[in-house]
């Protein structure tokens, strides 16, 4: 009796006995037999080579695998995207790769440009001759696998830079190379704010949230105001959501870099001449804190939620962290009703500076029926833990409020939500 026939002539548990001996008899280990039969876990290298004098960056993805775990992956590819090349059997047809890699694992590379304009002469991505600032999403596009049933990725990055650059992103880099772990995904892949070239970084533990700030060296950034006014602040984000930022990267340059914000799950990019703490007492850099604690992703038409919760926020936590005055935190509110007057429409597209304050204003109402119908008991505060990393419209925040007081807030009754009662209209039509 060969090793095969002992699976296929000997059914049952007595079967399985056999079929083992039989394995030992063959010369192969029982343990390494059974851990082949169990192992689902596939690994993939990324290697970023940026080439300033281009600006793209050559990535390179490695996949290696005890066996054909793998079956495809597939992406969609930019007009920036080119020289793509791989083992196996590669495909590209209307802007989407397919990737059928080789049983044991392959190679697959391609080069991204990058520099992607942000409205006038001013950019979200840029890679120049000292220094790159852009997304991994920018040239790790978002991928779909096929992949045997239970298996699951180790991933890891690397960074080949010209000699004098480093590069920092939202993940650890004390072991190399970095680890890329997504819990909530079976493939895990890079994601985030990455800058490299000749960096100038400021770290700092605060309330137990590992911060750093970078940016380029040439650039006028004000690393060290933001750590004081993190360790004003975060200590008081960490009372209200007290395991949501185990780090926090933060990415910063002057010009021609986008004049705005822009979050990530662990990192954002803030442009150096954006105010720590506006003129309105509202601050960009809390705005974006509270972006990327919470995680928020906005349905079709409710983007004013996730605006008006992270503004709310801004002034509370600067007047919780004393960075301003509770007179002062009173006027920036009545000055966002002000603003938030000119706004017509809550829910519909992205949401104006306008909407925005209207936002802040309907939650600023809402935390005081909270605090009214709940007796002192239970405020905006104490919703804000069952929204993190959700997808959210007016229906789920609405069920959330209501599991937490038992009763449906007037507050977001749509008929006091300007723009809102049309929409719900016209969804029921749908």
């Amino acid at each position: 009796m060969n090793c095969l026939s002992a699976f296929k002539k000997t059914p049952g548990s007595w079967g399985l006995l056999v079929a083992l001996a039989s394995l030992a008899a063959c010369g192969v280990p029982t343990s390494e037999s059974a851990d082949r039969a169990n192992n689902r876990e596939y690994s993939m290298h990324y290697t970023l080579s940026p080439d300033p004098a281009t600006s793209t960056v050559l990535v390179e993805m490695r996949l290696r695998q005890p066996r054909d775990l793998v079956r495809e992956i597939s992406f969609p590819v930019s007009d920036l995207v080119s020289d793509m090349s791989g083992d196996g059997d590669l495909q590209v047809h209307n802007n989407r790769v397919q990737w059928q890699p080789p049983a044991d694992g392959g190679t697959l590379e391609w080069r991204v440009l990058v520099r992607q304009e942000r409205g006038d002469n001013a950019f979200d991505a840029l890679l120049d001759t000292e220094w790159g600032i852009f997304r991994a999403e920018d040239v790790i596009p978002r991928a779909r696998t096929r992949t045997l049933k239970g298996s699951e990725s180790r991933t890891t990055l690397a960074f080949n830079l010209p000699a004098s650059w480093s590069a920092i992103t939202e993940y650890s880099a004390l072991a190399q190379p970095i680890v890329i772990d997504r819990a909530e995904r079976r493939f895990d892949e890079p994601t985030g704010w990455i800058a490299m070239g000749k960096l100038g970084v400021r770290r700092e533990t605060i309330a137990g949230t590992r911060v750093a700030i970078a940016a380029p060296q040439s650039h006028d950034v004000r690393r060290m105001d933001m750590l004081a006014l993190l360790n004003w602040t975060l200590p008081e984000l960490h009372e209200v959501l007290p395991d949501t930022l185990p780090r926090l990267t933060i990415i910063s340059a002057g010009e021609p870099m986008w004049r705005g914000g822009l979050s990530a799950p662990a990192s954002f990019f803030l442009h150096a001449d954006r105010p720590l703490i506006s003129e309105n007492a509202t601050s960009s850099l809390l705005h974006e804190v509270m972006h990327t604690a919470l995680g928020l992703r906005p349905r079709e038409g409710n983007d004013w939620i996730v605006e008006g919760l992270a503004e709310y926020y801004s002034i509370e936590l600067l007047r919780r962290g004393n960075a301003i005055s509770k007179s002062r935190a009173k006027k920036a509110f009545a000055r966002q009703a002000e603003w938030g007057a000119q706004s017509t429409a809550l829910c519909g597209g992205e949401s104006t500076a306008a909407t925005t304050a209207l936002a802040v204003t309907i939650f600023k109402k809402l935390d005081r029926e909270l605090l009214e119908k709940s007796e002192g008991k239970v405020d905006l505060d104490s919703i804000l833990p069952n929204l993190v990393n959700t997808d959210i419209d007016l229906s789920s925040l609405i069920h959330v409020v209501k599991e937490t007081i038992g009763v449906t807030p007037d507050t977001l009754h749509s008929g006091n939500l300007p723009g809102c009662s049309s929409m719900a209209t016209a969804n029921q039509e749908l």
